[in-house]
């Protein structure tokens, strides 16, 4: 196969007329390759136009003294064989519309063995249905235009960037009759086409680059899923369900393109039915913004677990998150419910605003007050209080659910608030509707952690499962025989159990009792009953809160909270926002 008699059309380059040498008996490259001369040619006859060496043939020095340098063999000397067969790259040209075998070179036979020339590339080049190269070579033909694909990997596992370029062939003496005819770019265009055009398959074995490129994505993986599973091992594996919420959470880590961030929330039910929520974010990505997140986490269950106002519990994370790693800073927002209140007691550090949706799908969003996010340190939270009816529904989030790259986060609330404006249904149902509202999808770019919160509204039957009531305790030692008396009548009309009633009877003396000798007016004296339990608890105006102690045989005193501890299913005292405290106590109901 003469090699000359074909060009390749490579991008950016002109067709040109080949030089020939005559006395060469394989005709020249083209010559856009050769050489231009860079000085005048020696007349002929002149010895050192054929040897470097002058007349003699040996080595002939200039008028400075210096030998003149071996170029090598002229570009114009070489056939496209030569040149094609030394290239370490796979070549193959094929010619026609049905891909006939007119080449393949040294390394090409290498790789995938001899074919025969005059052969479909269909029939004998099963690498190229590997590489599923044939209808992309269909393409190069019809267009003219060349195309690269790349990291193809075959049967053997290797993997190659391949670029089909469209090459053309001249009949005999067409160029001489162009040239004499004037003929445009128009008609040699033509004849890049059809049954005079061919494609030069040029293959480069890039397979050290593909498996080094799957090493690192494998260990991206690894490391996302690592990361990944932390997180979700640091998240709630079940919520708590408090007595008056219905409660539902969303986590969906980002896209595979996405690190893993820190998003977190949790629900701790705090005694005498109040419930704490908690959501927040902390700022960065992997394994480490999963670990920093676990231990917040961590540290806010341990300040719940005091009954600290909501700034309080954030003024302790601000040091605590400066601690654990001062380059990482965290969003919080939390909450705690009163059933007893009806709202949400708040505190926010950095984070996006808490949204209520009353009843009759009015939005509110919980403005102020905020503070910097945790880690800022040099910053005295407050709290702030936000109405959470029964029959409303709130929302806590993080920012990956509303901000987008190409909008204002602002614009992103208002969008959430649209959707909460008509979302219904069960807590879960709610998140799942908000998410998809948002479009957040599998391949989102941010994780999205969301908290749905719902305070229903009881009616009928369920309705007679709750009930309040309270007395004030006025007077001096006369208000404890009274506060028995009243326990006595509420416990008896909610139908407990009479061994119950007793017990409900006896922490309440006790609690008022205690109440009456170390605390100040005003008193009261609260019972709650829930479909879970009973909850007792008594208030004053003094702070000091009490503590179970070990009395000794010879004490009149200090066994009140004792009994009481050991009676009741659970019980505790926290510091009230009017400077007194509260002491209850609970009994889980027979179910």
């Amino acid at each position: 196969m003469n090699f000359t008699r074909w060009s390749a059309r490579l991008p950016g380059t002109q067709r040109r007329a080949a030089a020939r040498d005559d006395r060469s008996p394989v005709p020249s490259a083209r010559a856009e390759y050769t050489q231009p001369e860079t000085g005048p040619r020696p007349p002929d006859g002149d010895a050192r136009s054929d040897t470097p060496g002058g007349k003699s043939g040996n080595t002939h020095h200039d008028t400075h003294g210096e030998p003149p340098r071996d170029r090598g063999p002229a570009l114009k000397d070489l056939s496209a064989c030569d040149i094609l067969g030394q290239l370490p790259a796979l070549v193959a040209l094929v010619c026609g519309p049905d891909h006939r075998i007119a080449y393949v070179n040294d390394a090409y036979a290498a790789a995938f063995g001899p074919r025969p020339a005059g052969a479909t590339a269909a029939e004998a080049m099963p690498e190229l249905t590997e590489l599923s190269l044939l209808p992309l070579m269909d393409q190069v033909l019809r267009s003219g235009t060349p195309r690269t694909v790349k990291s193809r990997k075959v049967r053997s596992g290797n993997s190659y960037t391949v670029t089909c370029t469209p090459v053309h062939r001249d009949s005999d003496g067409d160029g001489d009759r162009n040239k004499k005819q004037g003929r445009g770019n128009k008609s040699n265009k033509s004849r890049n086409k059809g049954s005079n055009g061919g494609v030069l398959v040029y293959a480069v074995d890039v397979t050290d680059h593909a498996e080094a490129a799957e090493r690192l994505r494998a260990s991206e993986r690894r490391h996302r899923e690592t990361a990944v599973t932390l997180q979700r091992s640091l998240l709630p594996q079940e919520l708590e369900q408090p007595d008056d919420l219905r409660i539902a959470a969303t986590y969906q880590p980002g896209g595979t393109d996405a690190a893993v961030g820190g998003d977190w929330y949790d629900v701790i039910t705090l005694g005498a039915g109040r419930t704490a929520l908690v959501i927040g974010d902390v700022m960065g990505r992997g394994v480490r913004a999963a670990a920093v997140m676990g231990q917040l986490r961590t540290a806010v269950r341990a300040y719940a677990r005091l009954d600290l106002p909501p700034h309080e519990v954030l003024q302790l994370l601000d040091g605590l998150a400066a601690e654990i790693d001062a380059s990482q800073i965290a969003t919080c927002v939390y909450a705690v419910h009163d059933p007893n209140e009806g709202r949400l007691v708040y505190a926010s550090a950095g984070h996006l605003p808490i949204l209520v949706r009353d009843e009759d799908g009015t939005v509110h969003r919980a403005e102020d007050p905020t503070g910097p996010p945790l880690g800022t340190g040099g910053w005295i939270h407050t709290s702030g209080t936000i109405a959470l009816p029964p029959g409303s529904t709130a929302v806590l989030y993080t920012d990956g659910l509303v901000e987008r790259r190409s909008e204002d986060i602002d614009e992103g609330v208002a969008a959430l608030e649209r959707a909460l404006s008509g979302a219904k249904g069960s807590p879960q149902v709610v998140c799942d509707r908000l998410i998809r509202s948002l479009g957040v999808t599998a391949e989102h770019d941010d994780d999205v952690a969301v908290l749905v919160v719902q305070h229903p509204a009881r009616t009928g039957a369920d309705a007679e499962l709750f009930h309040n009531a309270a007395l004030d305790l006025l007077g001096g030692v006369e208000a404890a025989p009274r506060a028995r008396a009243f326990a006595t009548g509420v416990l008896t009309s909610w139908r407990f159990p009479v061994e119950l009633c007793d017990l409900g009877v006896l922490a309440a003396g006790e609690l008022v009792a205690n109440s009456l000798k170390h605390g100040t007016p005003p008193m009261r004296l609260g019972l709650r009953r829930t479909d879970r339990r009973l909850i007792i608890e008594v208030t004053d105006g003094d702070d000091h809160l009490p503590r179970r102690r070990r009395a000794d045989p010879a004490d009149e005193a200090g066994r009140g909270i004792s009994i009481v501890a050991t009676i009741a299913t659970s019980w505790g005292s926290r510091r009230t926002p009017g400077g007194g405290k509260a002491v209850w106590c609970e009994f889980a109901l027979p179910q």
